[in-house]
């Protein structure tokens, strides 16, 4: 997304984009059935790693966002000083508010509520696997959400610079000191080599190959990412098909399991949408500012909550599975989402306008 393309009219979802859930739902039923006729070949993949990371995840993580870190324009940063308020109700929702909400919601659904409709031993592992959704904000489908909702452009490019900035740091620490608490060990090394292969290295190469580009003009990077956007997605889905085909047998034995995981997982992300909008629309935010802090601080960057998950606690674990059931309902949850905040529109200024009145 060129970050002088205009705002006034909301961008729309191409014809493959706009059916993204009805691909999901089919990669994700492909996965599954493959699993159970080719275990053996689900198996030779799943043995295919380094120091705990599986690496044709990797490479299909890869090939997923770098080109989405190629958008982000760290020069954005600047300009952030012109809505402090809405970035700083962004930042306060992702790192001070949806981590350990998360937390409490899965120790409440996990724990207690569903724990006689779940299996005992996984228990530990499906908290683990929804803290660390909700630990890392997201970075890949932000811009279609912003774009969708008229979000303002270098807003939303410095919130997701600044967030994957904190993300470096903070990511580790907080899944850390969560993961401890739930009485999970961690082990450190695999943590911290997930974030340095999945968000240090991918993010160097895309600001590398940004810059390159950028020589040639801007036609030139947009070009690029107008290329690649298709194996974006395509890796989106072989990614399913893979995370699938491994857990298509638990899938398939428990598929109760899927629905109880998706409603902490839901209640959080439309809880934190709505805090985020609130907050801005409290403190005098423009709509523009608002729609997209509230969509950035609702979703999640599951690659990354997927691939530190297998690379912890393994592709047959109920970690594994629990990042998988947020790939699950994002889109449509956000998609929903995206209507609201559109037609809220009217409510939310009558707020400001009287306000500045």
């Amino acid at each position: 997304m060129s970050t002088m393309q205009a705002e006034a009219a909301p961008a729309r979802l191409g014809g493959f984009e706009r059916w993204l859930s009805l691909w999901v739902v089919l990669c994700i039923g492909a996965g599954v059935v493959l699993g159970r006729i080719m275990p053996g070949v689900f198996h030779a993949l799943g043995r295919f790693e380094f120091a705990h990371i599986n690496l044709a995840v990797g490479v299909l993580i890869w090939v997923m966002i770098v080109p989405m870190l190629m958008r982000v324009d760290f020069r954005a940063l600047g300009t952030v000083r012109r809505h402090w308020r809405g970035m700083g109700v962004t930042l306060f929702v992702n790192w001070a508010v949806k981590p350990f909400t998360m937390a409490l919601l899965a120790w409440l659904f996990v724990r207690h509520l569903f724990a006689p409709w779940l299996p005992a031993a996984q228990l530990d592992s499906y908290i683990a696997g929804l803290i660390l959704l909700a630990a890392a904000p997201c970075t890949a489908m932000v811009f279609v959400w912003s774009q969708l909702v008229r979000g303002e452009a270098h807003f939303t490019l410095a919130q997701v610079a600044l967030n994957d900035s904190i993300m470096v740091f903070g990511f580790a620490p907080i899944v850390a000191l969560l993961l401890g608490v739930a009485a999970i060990h961690v082990p450190w090394a695999t943590l911290l080599l997930s974030v340095l292969l999945y968000i240090v290295v991918p993010l160097a190469i895309a600001q590398t190959l940004r810059r390159r580009l950028l020589r040639r003009g801007p036609a030139a990077l947009d070009a690029v990412l107008t290329r690649a956007q298709p194996w974006t997605l395509v890796a989106l889905l072989a990614t399913l098909v893979l995370l699938f085909g491994f857990q298509g047998e638990a899938i398939v034995r428990q598929p109760l399991v899927i629905a109880l995981l998706a409603v902490p997982i839901t209640l959080q992300v439309l809880f934190n949408a709505a805090l985020a909008y609130g907050l801005n629309r409290r403190l005098g935010e423009a709509h523009c500012v608002a729609g997209p802090s509230a969509l950035i601080g609702a979703s999640n960057f599951f690659e990354l909550a997927v691939a530190t998950a297998i690379s912890l606690f393994g592709f047959h674990s109920g970690a594994a599975l629990a990042t998988v059931v947020g790939v699950l309902i994002e889109v449509p949850v956000m998609i929903a989402l995206v209507t609201v905040v559109n037609r809220s529109r009217g409510w939310y200024e009558r707020r400001t306008a009287a306000e500045a009145a």
